[in-house]
């Protein structure tokens, strides 16, 4: 058996702790809190600690981490956690030596976890993450090692009414890019109706709706004031100029974003696949498509979901049990199961393919998901908090008239150097 040799303690800097706050998405995770569940487990039992609050004792979710802990001989401690308590007991937990087991991690936060010392790697671990996409994999990768595997992913694209659009004369074949998703939306206003709504509030959620049209563009995450990067935040300001979104959207979060959808009203709304729920009560015909490139095919979108993750313990022993419950967790058939449960697309073709089988609505959410790009990509890492709070600002001041596109995305560009 191969032994894995790892410092006992480790110490987290001020920077990873601010980082990791920062860092923190409100993307498609529940909401909620658990107790701390710190406590070292004895020999027969594993903890797991998880952003999935919502999900109590006797859930599809909570029967599944016991299943795995039977298979692997033990028993299970789950702790469920709001996602920025999660984050933050983890980095407090592994101070103390105390990390729990199984860490589940919303995927910008693996890699500050990892910076900081708390996560063991693939290389070390043993977890096969072979199948996995490499786009989705990208986001548990920091200094090209790899610390952990996605459970499922998520990510945006463009929900859009076709009563909407049939009254306005508008086909959806014909949205492509950028001009004729624009021109859509100008015969959407001339008919009377509402163009197009999304997030771009002065936060993540803000960054996380505007990267698709940021990446869409040819831009670099290294480079905010690229003509390629204007060129985004002017889509987005003249969309509002000319009437076919609202000024709401610079309060809007996705949440608020997707109730103005849901009234019928809009063409097109910026979304994600946690409210396909609320799409089929939604009372109207709906379809989807990928958010388009400036010169056509999908643009690339943020991924969201989570990452299993093994954190570094002062007991080494327990790695080899660790490593029998997380490989449980990310079969092909649980994968397949948690992620129905989560509203996830599956992080390997394998298991897309069935799920697109059993639902060929999917078909466009995976092909979204192949496109898409974790945010710390391109081995941003800790890097990436600071340049997405300078984003999100650059857009609420151009979005609001305060400055053009380019001098808000230059002050940005300034601020992150």
């Amino acid at each position: 058996m191969n032994s894995i040799s790892f410092s006992r303690r480790r110490r987290l800097t001020a920077a990873a702790l601010t980082a990791l706050a920062v860092a923190t998405t409100a993307t498609a995770c529940g909401s909620g809190s658990g107790s701390a569940g710190s406590e070292a487990a004895d020999s027969g039992t594993y903890t797991v600690w998880d952003p999935y609050p919502q999900f109590a004792k006797g859930s599809a979710w909570v029967k599944l981490l016991d299943a795995c802990g039977a298979e692997a001989g033990v028993k299970i401690k789950r702790t469920g956690f709001d996602t920025s308590d999660l984050t933050n007991k983890a980095l407090l937990a592994a101070q103390q030596d105390n990390s729990a087991d199984i860490l589940i991690v919303d995927n910008p936060v693996v890699s500050t976890l990892a910076e900081a010392g708390v996560l063991t790697t693939t290389d070390d671990n043993k977890l096969d993450t072979s199948a996995v996409d490499p786009n989705l994999l990208a986001a548990g990768q920091s200094g090209g090692k790899t610390y952990g595997t996605p459970i499922g992913a998520n990510t945006l694209a463009l929900y859009y009414n076709k009563e909407v659009l049939k009254a306005a004369g508008v086909d959806i074949a014909s949205v492509k890019d950028w001009p004729s998703l624009t021109a859509a939306l100008a015969k959407v206003k001339k008919a009377g109706r509402k163009g197009i709504t999304f997030s771009a509030i002065g936060t993540e959620e803000g960054s996380f709706q505007f990267l698709p049209w940021f990446w869409g563009s040819g831009a670099k995450l290294t480079a905010l004031d690229s003509p390629e990067a204007v060129s985004a935040l002017t889509l987005w300001k003249d969309w509002l100029a000319d009437g076919y979104a609202p000024n709401s959207v610079l309060n809007n979060t996705q949440t608020t974003s997707w109730q103005e959808f849901a009234t019928g009203d809009y063409a097109f709304g910026e979304n994600g696949t946690w409210q396909l729920a609320n799409a089929a009560k939604a009372g109207f015909d709906y379809g989807v498509i990928p958010v388009p490139g400036v010169d056509g095919g999908n643009a690339a979108a943020p991924t969201g979901g989570e990452f299993v993750t093994l954190p570094v313990q002062g007991d080494t022993g327990r790695y080899a049990t660790t490593q029998k419950i997380a490989t449980c967790l990310t079969s092909t058939q649980n994968l397949y199961d948690t992620d129905a449960t989560l509203s996830y697309v599956a992080p390997t073709t394998e298991v897309q393919d069935k799920q697109v089988a059993a639902d060929p609505g999917l078909k466009t959410w995976v092909d979204a998901v192949k496109a898409a790009k974790g945010r710390t990509s391109d081995d941003l890492g800790t890097k990436y908090p600071k340049i997405s709070e300078q984003l999100w600002k650059a857009v609420q001041s151009a979005l609001s008239g305060a400055t053009s596109p380019k001098d808000a995305l230059s002050a940005a560009q300034s601020a992150v150097k």
